[in-house]
C-alpha cells in the first residue's frame, strides 16, 4: 500500500523526525546501507533549509516508481512481485511557501548562502542524491526534489512521469495510488482514488496498481474493465488511465469517477473528461476514450479530488519541461496553503516529455 511519510517542519525538533522517517522509507524502498545513509543526509539538509530559509514547510517521503519506467516485467536490480516496493526509488520532496530564491543556480554552489552558514547544504544534496531538482519562484516558495536509488536515472524513455501523494490528516496510508508501465511503444499511466480514507481505500487503489502492472498492454477501456473485475472485492475506486503511444505521438485517455485530468498542448490547457461511476462497483456500460495528439510541448496532469474544485493550472508553470514530480508538487503547493490545507487524500501525477539529454 502507498505508505507516505509527511513531516511538517516548523521547529528544530522536527528535523530529527525527518531523518528517522527517511531511514524507514529507505528501508521500505529496499535501499542498501550506503544509500539509506545518503537519504537520511539529504532529508536532514532539506529539513534544515526549510527552517533556515523559508520559516518552515513540509517534507514528504515515499517509495515511488522511477521517472522513466522499465519495460513490463523488468525491475531495477531485482525480481519482484507486482506491488512490492522493494527496489523502487525513494523520493524526498521539501515544499514551502517561503520567499523563494532569486538565483537557483547560485544556491546550488558550495559557499553561497543568504544566511550565516557554510552554504553547502544544497550542494551536498546535489552530490549525494541520484537525482536532484530544485525549482523556486520568488514570493511563492520552493520545491526541492531528491531521488535515491539505482533506478532514479538508470532507465530512459521518450516520456517521464512523477507525482506527489499526501495522506489526509496525517494518516500513514493514502487512499490514492498511481503507477506507470512501459509495454513496447506504449506507456500506460494510472491514478486510482480508493473510496473513503485509510487502509481500505489504500487497499483498493493498491489493487488497481497491481492489476495495471499485469495488464499494461491493454488499451484504456479494456484495462478499466479488467480493473473493475479486480476491484470487486474492495470498496472500489475512481480510476483514470492514460496511454501514450510514443511511435504514433497519440495519447488515449479514459476515466471513471472523480479523477481530474488536464492536457497541455500548443500552450493551452484543456480538460479531459472522466465519466460517472465506480470501478469495482458501478462501471459504465460505455467507456468513451479520448484521443489527443502528443508532442514535445505536451504535458498531462491527473489528480484526485483532494485539490480544490476550482483549481486550474498556472499558465506560467513550464509543465512540459520541469521534472514531473516537481510540477506536481508546485501544483499542490499553489493550490493550498497553511491556512487552507488539503481536504482529502491528494495525489497529483504528471506526464511530460523526457528532456533531450535523457530520452
Amino acid at each position: 500500500m502507498p505508505r507516505v511519510w509527511e513531516v511538517p517542519v516548523h521547529d528544530s525538533t522536527r528535523v530529527r523526525d525527518v531523518r528517522v522517517a527517511a531511514e524507514e522509507a529507505a528501508r521500505r524502498a529496499g535501499l542498501d546501507d550506503d544509500r539509506t545513509a545518503g537519504a537520511a543526509l539529504v532529508a536532514t539538509e532539506l529539513a534544515t533549509n526549510l527552517l533556515k530559509h523559508a520559516g518552515g514547510g513540509r517534507v514528504l517521503l515515499e517509495a515511488v516508481a522511477p521517472p522513466a519506467p522499465l519495460p513490463a516485467g523488468e525491475r531495477a536490480g531485482a525480481t519482484r512481485t507486482p506491488g512490492d516496493e522493494q527496489g523502487r526509488v525513494m523520493q524526498i520532496l521539501a515544499v514551502d511557501h517561503g520567499p523563494g530564491m532569486a538565483d537557483v543556480t547560485a544556491a546550488l554552489r558550495d559557499g553561497y548562502s543568504t544566511k550565516d552558514s557554510l552554504g553547502a547544504g544544497l550542494g551536498t544534496c546535489l552530490r549525494t542524491a541520484d537525482d536532484f531538482r530544485l525549482h523556486s519562484t520568488p514570493g511563492r516558495g520552493t520545491v526541492a526534489l531528491a531521488r535515491i536509488g539505482a533506478a532514479a536515472a538508470a532507465a530512459t524513455a521518450p516520456a517521464r512521469a512523477g507525482g506527489i501523494n499526501i495522506p489526509f490528516a496525517g494518516a500513514e496510508f493514502s487512499g490514492d495510488a498511481w503507477t506507470w508501465v512501459r509495454s513496447g511503444d506504449r506507456l500506460t499511466l494510472m491514478l486510482a482514488d480508493g473510496l473513503g480514507h485509510g487502509e481500505q481505500a489504500a487497499h483498493a487503489s493498491s489493487t488497481a496498481v497491481t492489476e495495471v502492472r499485469r495488464c499494461a498492454h491493454l488499451p484504456p477501456a479494456e484495462l478499466l474493465r479488467r480493473l473493475d473485475e479486480a476491484l470487486r472485492r474492495t470498496r472500489g475506486a475512481a480510476v483514470a488511465v492514460a496511454q501514450l503511444d510514443t511511435a504514433a505521438g497519440r495519447l488515449a485517455f479514459a476515466g471513471v469517477g472523480n479523477i481530474g485530468a488536464r492536457l497541455l498542448r500548443d500552450g493551452a490547457w484543456r480538460p479531459l473528461l472522466s465519466h460517472p461511476g465506480i470501478v469495482g462497483s458501478h462501471l459504465p456500460a460505455r467507456l468513451p476514450v479520448q484521443e489527443e495528439e502528443w508532442n514535445g510541448d505536451s504535458a498531462l496532469v491527473l489528480h484526485s479530488d483532494g485539490l480544490p474544485g476550482r483549481w486550474s493550472p498556472d499558465p506560467a508553470l513550464p509543465a512540459a519541461s520541469l521534472d514531473p514530480a516537481v510540477v506536481a508538487a508546485v501544483i499542490v503547493r499553489d493550490a493550498s496553503s497553511p491556512a487552507r490545507p488539503v481536504r482529502d487524500d491528494t495525489a497529483v501525477v504528471v506526464l511530460n516529455p523526457s528532456p533531450p539529454d535523457r530520452a
